[in-house]
This record gives structure tokens, sequence and C-alpha cells, in this order.
């Protein structure tokens, strides 16, 4: 198929930030708990890896979306390359990963709430009464449209943004080096699902063709800035936590991952800096509420078109239940459930989805139905033969860390 685009008049700026916004989020609360066990300098090498794992794997997706000319999805593209049978993953997998992702979201969120009334007010809340408080606010603002989700998230972006800067301004003075020195290889490739999770944003790659009306270059450098941003936050993310807080004793990263805690717990407790403390719950609340804002309205957009819900008054409503009850439920069920959603989406859904499916439908598409187009990963077979191993040995991993513990 040939693509005949007019020429771009998106924004490679504006694409660039919808990309590192869609990143940046609550995978940041998980990041620092789950590679504390391999230490400081293995992170650096998972991150990078993880990073380019899944650079590659949007550059797949954007090849397999540019050989079709009108508007297609996800699941549109798999059906298109792969047949019924690929649509059908597709399906399941974006069902699971972003379910995941919701029941992360609430019981973060549930948590946050609680000690924020506890530390300002004295007021002690169950988590639950904050996670049903903080869905019950989105349900309202997803209803409302995407109008209503952007101007809030806005609002939520600069809190972030504050927050993060903050954060880093009063916690560097406080790091320590000894900290840093700490490394465990072994431990290293057990952190990858949740790295994996924290650049997902190729859900975005559809929309991004259409915003910069296929412009090929401009699109490849949307996701290699794009993506390389959050990269950057990361690092500095990581070398902050890991170099605040022990992996031993009370308080330390070994009781922190046994109850399924998030970052910003143990600097509650170890940071010994009541500045670093107050900021790292403001920055954790926007991350968690600007992750689940974005991925709440797709999820919405995702299941109207899917299960063709008409968006009137009563679309609205049972498309919002639809996407924010069976997650809200799970996570008073199982209130502990951040990290290991986290770990699930990344290692199962998010590596089947943004991992696997992007390499064999490229497959499928050059080498069974051979579209014509631009080829934006080299390396013909045997690239897209890694890619899929590498997927593979990812979940491998996560399933035997499941058997084992």
């Amino acid at each position: 198929m040939k693509n005949d685009y007019a020429p771009s008049k998106g924004s490679l700026s504006g694409a660039v930030l919808l990309i590192s916004g869609c990143c940046i989020g609550a995978g940041m609360l998980g990041l620092p708990v789950m590679s504390a066990l391999a230490g400081f300098q293995p992170s650096l090498l998972m991150f990078i890896l993880g990073w380019f794992f899944m650079t590659t794997t949007a550059l797949l997706l954007l090849e397999v979306n540019l050989w079709f000319t009108d508007e297609v999805s996800i699941i549109s593209m798999a059906n298109r390359t792969l047949g019924a049978f690929g649509k059908g993953i597709a399906w399941a997998c974006y069902i699971f990963l972003f379910y995941a992702l919701g029941i992360a979201y609430i019981a973060g969120s549930g948590e946050l709430i609680s000690v924020f009334f506890q530390g300002t007010m004295g007021v002690s809340i169950p988590n639950w009464v904050g996670g049903v408080g903080i869905s019950a606010i989105f349900g309202v603002f997803v209803y409302l449209g995407t109008r209503s989700v952007d101007l809030f998230n806005r609002l939520l972006m600069g809190g972030l943004i504050s927050s993060y800067i903050l954060l880093v301004v009063f916690g560097a003075p406080h790091v320590k080096f000894e900290y840093l020195s700490y490394t465990d290889w072994s431990m290293a490739p057990l952190m990858l699902p949740i790295m994996i999770i924290s650049f997902g944003y190729h859900n975005l790659v559809p929309s991004l063709k259409n915003y910069l009306h296929g412009d090929v270059k401009r699109l490849r450098l949307a996701i290699l800035i794009g993506s390389a941003i959050p990269l950057f936050v990361y690092l500095i993310w990581e070398f902050l936590i890991l170099g605040l807080v022990p992996i031993h004793g009370e308080g330390g990263f070994l009781e922190v991952i046994e109850k399924g805690e998030m970052a910003t717990d143990i600097l509650y407790r170890s940071a010994g800096n009541l500045w670093v403390t107050q900021v790292a719950q403001y920055f954790a609340f926007f991350a968690i509420l600007t992750s689940f804002l974005g991925n709440s309205l797709g999820f919405v957009d995702f299941l109207a078109d899917g299960l063709n819900i008409e968006k009137n008054r009563k679309g609205k409503i049972l498309l919002c239940l639809l996407v924010i009850t069976p997650s809200l439920v799970l996570s008073l069920v199982y209130p502990r459930l951040f990290l290991i959603a986290l770990n699930y989406a990344g290692a199962f859904g998010a590596v089947t989805l943004f991992g696997i499916l992007p390499a064999l439908m490229a497959w499928s598409g050059r080498y069974r139905k051979t579209f014509s187009g631009v080829q934006l990963v080299p390396g013909g077979r045997i690239s897209l033969l890694l890619i899929i191993l590498f997927a593979l040995g990812v979940m491998v991993l996560q399933i035997f860390e499941c058997i084992s513990v």
C-alpha cells in the first residue's frame, strides 16, 4: 500500500510532550522499589535496555500504522495483518493491561490520600475511602469528556512538574553515595517488567501519525526524543531515591518490598527531612492522577469503539462504569496490589501488546502480505525475531519469579 500524505502541520514539540507525559506517571513510584535489590549501576543498564526495547517496538508499530491511509487502532492493525486471532490477542492484552493499571492507580491513590489526611490533619481514614473517592471524581471528569479532562490534566501536570523539581532540589543534598554503591547483578533482569510499562506510550502512535500527517521524519524524532526525556527523568529519580534509602534495616527497601509499598512510603520514614517527605507525597499523588486520568479517557474511547457503545448520556455512564468499577473492586479486595499490578501489567500486558504484537504485525506485513513502506527498524527477520525472544524472556522471568515466591 502507498501512503500519500499532506505535509505535516502538527507540532513536533507537542508530539514529544504527549509521549513524555504518557510515560511519566505512576510507574515512577514503583521503579526504585523494584530496582533497589539490584542497585543503582545495574538499574542504569536495565533502564537503557527497557528504553531501547520499547523505542524499537514503537517504531515498528509506527511502520505498521503507516501502511494504512485510514485511521486505524492497534486492534484494527492486528486484524489486518494477523487476522482474527491477532485481533483477539490484542483485545485481550489491551483489556488486561489497562485494568491492571487501573488497579495500581486506585490502590496507590487510596493509600496516598490516607497518608495525607493522617499527616496533615491527624485524621485516620481507611485506604479504600480514598480509592472510592478518587474513582468517583475521575468518573465525573471522564464522563464530561476530553475537554474537561484536558483542562484538569493541565493543572495536574503543573503540580507534577513543580513537585518533581522541588523534590530533586530538596532531596539531592541528602543523597548518600554509599547507598548507591550496592550492586547485585543477578537481580537486574527482574526489574524489566516495570521498566517496560514505564515506557508505555504505544497506544498514542496511531493518533500521532494522524497529528503529524504521516511525516515519517518528524514521527521518528518525536518517538526518539519523547521517550528519551522520561529516560533522563527516571535516571535522576532513581539516583535520588536509591541514594536516600538503605537496602537493609528498618524502613529500608527490603521491608518496603515485603509490604508492597511505594517509593514515597520509604522516603516518608527514611529521608529524615520534612520537606523531602512532604514534596514526595505531592509528587506521588500528581503522578498517579495524571496516569489514571489519561489511561481512563483512552480506555473509554477504546471500549466505545470496540463495543459499539454510543457516547450519549447512558452510553457514557455505562462506559465509565466499565472502565472504573472492575479495577476499583479488585483494589478494594486486594489493597496491596500497587507493585504487583504494575509488574504484571508490564510483564504480560505491555510486553505482548507493545512488544510481541508489533514484531509479528511487521513480520506479516513485510514478508507475507508484502505491504510497501519505510522500514523504520533495520535488521530484517533477525531483528524481529530478537524482539520476540526478548519479550518472551521477560515473561518467563516474571513467571519464574511468581513460582519461586
